[in-house]
């Protein structure tokens, strides 16, 4: 059977979910070479094929599984494909173009991300040449220039927008009580002791650290800076969120030692002020909104393209043996 789609399907491109339209039957003979064509365009057996393979490879390590195992690989696998050649036709209507030096940059930069020697190996082993890894590196980024052309750019957050997303995730931006505080820790309770003696006698506390702690933090006066409750051991937290600020602790006996605390400062728990996180927020908007920007924008590509798809050659394609294919030129 041969499938004449138009559709409203919405596919994200790196997630592909199959959202099927109501098909129209449409005679036309069946050509064992084309899984699909895109509003004229051919999607090809043998590279469905391919990175059918391919993705079998990534995602199992094996290329044995069932027709029911398959099928779901093989929907998803169409519906990117046909999704990026009508983004291709939509940047080739845009006149969207990328230069050398920009693919040339980006395979570096996936080149870059394997140990010296070992990239040409990792491409051979996912059947994929320098060559063909060139041409869908350009494809790539010319989707990605279309979509930051024509439709990420359109994409503004209001003032609106990032007050109510204020008012409506308070707890987002909500900081717990933090206490500033400075430690100073030895082996024995009588040296703890002594110490803390000195600090009755009116010695300072940074200066005694310095001289005595076996803590690393000894070299700056014993200084934890802020922290909130739960980052240190429970036995820290129990005294320091106790004591009043310039107030020092009994002598504590804790697994590390016996410790002395002072409370520099401490911070109330409080809400961050919007002009705190207005950048935040707006980004975080910003990347859902244009993320619904471009659903909608594939959508109307899917809304007013032809797609045929031939489904007894998509069937054809065998469940039980995904093929090894070689390395493509």
């Amino acid at each position: 059977m041969v499938r004449a789609v138009r559709m409203s399907r919405l596919l994200p491109l790196a997630v592909a979910v199959a959202l099927f339209g109501c098909p129209q039957q449409q005679k036309q003979k069946q050509d064992p070479t084309i899984i699909a064509t895109v509003n004229g365009e051919v999607v090809g057996r043998a590279e469905f094929e391919r990175l059918l393979a391919r993705e079998a490879q990534a995602m199992e390590g094996t290329a044995t599984r069932t027709p029911e195992q398959v099928e779901p690989f093989k929907q998803a696998l169409l519906e990117t494909m046909i999704e990026r050649a009508l983004l291709m036709q939509a940047a080739r209507t845009a006149n969207t173009v990328v230069t050398t030096e920009e693919v040339d940059r980006r395979v570096l930069a996936l080149s870059s991300e394997y140990p010296a020697g070992t990239f040409d190996e990792a491409l051979a082993k996912s059947q994929t040449s320098r060559a063909a890894l060139t041409r869908s590196t350009r494809e790539q980024l010319t989707i990605e220039k279309l979509l930051s052309e024509q439709v990420h750019a359109r994409v503004a957050v209001t003032e609106e927008q990032i007050r109510s997303y204020y008012e409506e995730h308070t707890a987002d931006f909500m900081e717990p009580e933090q206490v500033h505080a400075q430690q100073i820790v030895v082996k024995g309770l009588d040296e703890a002791k002594r110490i803390q003696q000195q600090l009755w006698q009116g010695k300072k506390f940074p200066d005694l650290a310095r001289r005595y702690s076996l803590s690393p933090d000894a070299r700056v006066g014993g200084d934890l800076g802020f922290f909130p409750r739960g980052t240190m051991p429970p036995a820290f937290d129990d005294v320091v969120f106790k004591l009043n600020v310039g107030g020092t602790s009994e002598v504590v006996s804790t697994e590390y030692g016996f410790h002395l605390f002072r409370v520099v400062e401490k911070k109330p728990a409080r809400k961050r002020e919007l002009n705190e996180v207005r950048n935040v927020i707006e980004e975080k908007l910003l990347v859902t909104l244009r993320a619904e920007a471009q659903k909608s924008y594939v959508a109307e590509l899917r809304k007013k393209a032809t797609v045929v798809i031939n489904d007894q050659v998509l069937q054809s394609v065998s469940g039980r043996t995904v093929p090894a294919q070689s390395a493509e030129p």
